[in-house]
């Protein structure tokens, strides 16, 4: 999948890569901001059971 989609980026080698860097950035940053606060809210991991 990952060889695919830098094989159908434009341009050369240098801006594939980073476009490449760009593309990871912007997904690391969705799942931060909107992913990872909405699955916590589903699981209660941080709730202890210890009174």
């Amino acid at each position: 999948m990952y060889l695919w989609l830098f094989q159908h980026l434009p341009g050369p080698l240098w801006l594939r890569i980073l476009l490449s860097a760009a593309l990871l950035a912007g997904a690391l940053f969705l799942l931060a901001e909107f992913v990872f606060p909405w699955l916590a809210d589903l699981t209660h991991l941080t709730d202890s059971t210890v009174g």
